[in-house]
């Protein structure tokens, strides 16, 4: 018997009794839905949290109260109460309890509610809110309305978050649909009319929204995916039944069962556990049906084939991707062009005729296309491409990087006088010699004063390389951001898993990491970005070939920081880097395995015989590297399945930037750190404040929540660090980017890239004080780690145009220490002297007192910090501007 004082009256009421009179309610769009007590309860209790005394056994108490009162009032099975008679019931309630500030947070809460309601109506421009926009928070609202939800040609909205996801799974799920054994054989020896197939591209309109699955309608588009895996599979003989027939089984509903698959996917998505590169989200069952992220492009010495590859830049920025190219193969600046007796421009030339098509040709109708620029370390034009991006306006559309091998880098730690011979593209003929020493110090002073270029490792990269034989060569050229390494003509299809999301509470209120859900998301989400693969509608021919042959795919994470704080693990402790190392192994053990098992029953990828999967080698350092007793899998075991059953992807993870995905699946971006705990957004009515929503829990929790506080992190760098009246236990977990010392990025880094198959987006944060020799020095232990590649952010740096921090009273004030975790590593494993002594040089520390002071920024170099977009601040994270404002983003994937 429950004891509930309503309205100055004691009623006695069964639980049961509650249970079974109100059974649903009446919500505002008309609907009713199934009554559940727990959203009374967590409404009380966020007011309660809001007055800062957060008690959930009273909100429990108080909500029975409510309940009485409503069994007072009448409602029952039969008269059900609306959402508004419950709201109204709570503020009786608290009133009568003689919670009147609690009433008055209540009713705050409740204005808020409905402030955030109409607020998320109007950027959505719907009449009624869907599932999706209920639960997903305003700002990823806005994300979505910006840059994903489908729109007519007025420019107006015209589907919600839950079709749009709805869009994606669906087509995502014909890949799964096709391959029904009941209609489809691995071995290929059927022969169908592919023509009877192909006859329905030609009358798409006319079977827009007529078949479905279950309740999910294909339109056109869905329909010309259909059509298109169809031809290919009857192409190489694995269906068994012909196209009119697949058609008929189909309005027969004999594939209804695969509605749960599209469940499956869809709640992957809605759920914020796991989201697909951009443009799968932009594109899927939409006309251009473009999924893939990032492509590589050939350039090579002749102008039809500079123009083949200008033209095939242009389709693919059209369609929503970013391209990489390396220019390397250009002759240098002033070379005679024997067929007209002219002299050639250079590499850095024919990137401006990129840059411009970049501007020109806007992504997929929504955002402009991103680049990476790679010249390598020999090619006689490397110090005027380092140089090029150190003044503003110069190929904003491009990331650069100089591509290292290891004869540069022999001849800088090696070689006692650091010779290092420029050649010729063509023939690889000497042309002059340099020093190594002079051109890295070139480059790491460019990185340092404005944050290019970045160096990619390609012997690092094609170290365990499997694929290098079945493609003739190394891998040359990365996409954009740099974190995927692709021959001529690949793409690749990107995915993040929120591990934010997968976590439990323990009994005591903790939590814990949900290992079987990470497995069983990692084998999900692999099978979905297989799908990808088949269900994409390629810019290039091409580039469907090349794609298809390597069937690469990089499955990869966001969340890790907001994990961490919510496991209560500092980032960059002992602790942090060995579950962030667990982390890392699994994700590319299961994908793997999950590859494998997908190459039983649809086949591995085309040129897997060719590759050196076959003589037991893998491409994850990791296994070779890492003694077996830290190893947390059987790796030995997995490699003998791929000898036996092959492996339907040459790889299949990746850590690429999440930017606008973070902001979808409201969690902090990739395996960074949070850049800012607390940052600021000026408005005309004064200060307001973003925070992160775990540390504003945490905050409640402990009594610390208050505008004066926010206000002293979001000048302190958005850092908690040395602030007094934060608990020094809550300083250790909750680091944020500058908190955290350069060398411990690249650990972090490190980590990571020891199980993954492909790279690692990550921004090397770094204090404004730090000189060129740190940033030297930073690319001597990035090497020596074993990373692929590396982009330094010096905070501040001159004509780049990001903000690393928003406050504008934000100061320095405190000194940050590389982790013992890093020293020990350093100590222990770093054994060539000059690497050595330049490391441990750059470690050494100065004092408060002999960090300069920043240097103010002009109006101009303001006016650089601002979103292209909504001109609010940008900030730079993953290797890319970011804004927080409209989700606005330098990269492709995210």
């Amino acid at each position: 018997m429950d004891t509930t004082l309503c309205g100055g009256d004691i009623l006695m009421v069964e639980n049961s009794q509650i249970e079974g009179t109100i059974a649903e309610i009446r919500k505002r769009n008309g609907k009713v839905t199934s009554f559940n007590k727990e959203k009374i309860s967590n409404a009380i209790y966020k007011a309660l949290a809001a007055t800062e005394e957060p008690d959930r056994k009273l909100a429990d108490e108080l909500t029975e109260g409510v309940l009485g009162k409503l069994i007072q009032q009448g409602f029952s099975v039969s008269n059900s109460p609306s959402v508004e008679d419950i709201q109204d019931m709570v503020e009786s309630t608290l009133i009568d309890r003689g919670h009147s500030e609690i009433a008055k947070a209540y009713i705050l809460y409740r204005h808020e509610r409905r402030k955030i309601r109409d607020e998320k109506i109007k950027v959505l421009n719907l009449k009624i809110l869907d599932p999706v926009s209920k639960n997903f928070d305003l700002n990823c609202l806005r994300v979505l309305a910006s840059r994903y939800l489908m729109r007519n040609h007025q420019g107006n909205i015209i589907e919600s978050p839950s079709q749009m996801f709805e869009r994606v799974a669906l087509l995502v799920a014909l890949g799964d649909l096709l391959r029904d054994n009941t209609i489809f054989t691995k071995d290929g020896n059927v022969t169908q009319d592919v023509e009877q197939a192909r006859s329905y591209l030609g009358k798409l309109d006319d079977f827009d929204y007529k078949f479905k699955i279950g309740d999910h309608y294909l339109n056109k588009w869905h329909f010309r995916g259909l059509i298109n895996l169809y031809i290919e599979l009857a192409m190489k003989g694995q269906m068994k039944i012909g196209f009119k027939q697949l058609l008929t089984m189909l309005a027969a509903k004999k594939f209804d069962n695969y509605s749960d698959k599209i469940s499956e996917y869809y709640d992957l998505m809605t759920e914020q556990i796991f989201l697909p590169n951009s443009p799968t989200m932009m594109n899927a069952g939409g006309r251009l049906g473009q999924l893939s992220a990032c492509f590589v492009l050939d350039m090579p010495d002749d102008m039809a084939g500079i123009m083949k590859s200008t033209s095939d830049a242009a389709l693919i920025f059209k369609s929503g991707g970013g391209v990489g190219i390396n220019y390397s193969d250009l002759r240098p600046e002033g070379d005679i062009v024997a067929s007209t007796s002219g002299v050639a421009s250079g590499p850095v030339s024919f990137m401006n005729i990129i840059n411009t098509v970049t501007e020109v040709v806007k992504q997929g109708g929504k955002r402009r296309g991103a680049n990476m620029g790679i010249i390598e370390a020999w090619h006689p034009d490397v110090e005027k491409f380092i140089t090029t991006k150190t003044e503003p306006g110069i190929l904003e559309n491009f990331n650069v990087s100089v591509g290292i091998w290891e004869d540069f880098w022999n001849s800088l730690v090696n070689s006692p006088d650091g010779k290092y011979m420029l050649r010729s593209p063509n023939g690889k003929d000497p042309v002059r010699e340099i020093n190594a020493h002079q051109l890295i110090d070139l480059i790491a002073l460019s990185a340092w004063k404005s944050a290019e270029p970045g160096l990619i490792f390609f012997d690092n990269i094609n170290q365990y390389n499997v694929f290098a034989k079945a493609r003739g060569g190394p891998l040359r050229a990365t996409n954009p951001c740099g974190e995927q390494s692709l021959y001529p003509y690949e793409s690749c299809n990107l995915g993040s898993i929120n591990l934010a999301n997968l976590v439990k509470r323990k009994a005591d209120g903790q939590y814990e990491f949900d290992w079987q859900k990470y497995e069983e998301t990692i084998i999900k989400t692999t099978r979905f970005l297989d799908n990808v693969i088949d269900m994409n509608n390629y810019p290039v021919l091409e580039i469907d070939v090349a794609s298809k042959e390597s069937r690469r795919i990089g499955l990869g994470v966001m969340g890790v920081a907001d994990l961490l704080y919510k496991l209560r693990i500092p980032y960059n402790s002992k602790e942090g880097y060995e579950f962030q190392s667990k982390l890392a192994e699994a994700l590319t053990y299961y994908s793997m395995e999950e590859s494998i098992a997908l190459s039983k029953t649809r086949g591995e990828f085309m040129l897997c015989s060719k590759t050196e999967y076959p003589e037991a080698k893998i491409p994850i350092s990791g296994y070779y590297e890492k003694p077996k007793n830290q190893h947390s899998y059987d790796w030995d075991a997995l490699i003998a399945k791929i000898q036996k059953h092959g492996i339907r992807n040459v790889l299949a993870t990746t850590v690429a930037p999440t930017g606008t995905l973070s902001m979808i699946a409201d969690c902090s971006n990739g395996m960074e750190p949070t850049f800012a705990l607390v940052f600021e957004k000026r408005v005309t009515v004064g200060r307001f404040f973003y925070t992160n929503k775990i540390f504003e829990n945490v905050l409640k929790e402990n009594g610390l929540y208050s505008e004066e506080l926010l206000s002293k992190v979001a000048d302190n760098y958005g850092s908690i660090r040395d602030i007094p009246e934060i608990p020094e236990w809550m300083q250790k977990i909750f680091v944020t980017a500058m908190d955290i010392h350069w060398a411990d990025h690249l650990m972090a880094q490190g980590v990571w890239q020891d199980w993954i198959g492909n790279a690692i987006a990550k921004t090397i944060n770094m204090p404004h004080d730090v000189s060129a020799g740190d940033v030297k020095a930073s690319y001597l232990l990035a090497h020596e780690m074993g990373l692929k590649g590396i982009t330094v952010y010096r905070d501040r740096s001159r004509n780049q145009q990001v903000l690393h921090m928003t406050s504008e009273n934000a100061e320095k004030t405190f000194d940050v220490r590389p982790s013992t975790y890093v020293t020990d590593y350093v100590e222990r494993l770093i054994t060539n002297p000059y690497v050595k002594t330049q490391v441990d040089n750059a470690l050494k520390l100065v004092t408060p007192e002999e960090i300069p002071k920043p240097i103010p920024q002009t109006e101009e170099e303001k006016e650089e910090t601002l979103c292209p977009t909504c001109k609010n601040n940008l900030v730079f994270v993953e290797g890319c501007s970011l804004c927080i404002e409209c989700g606005f983003s330098g990269c492709t994937s995210g």
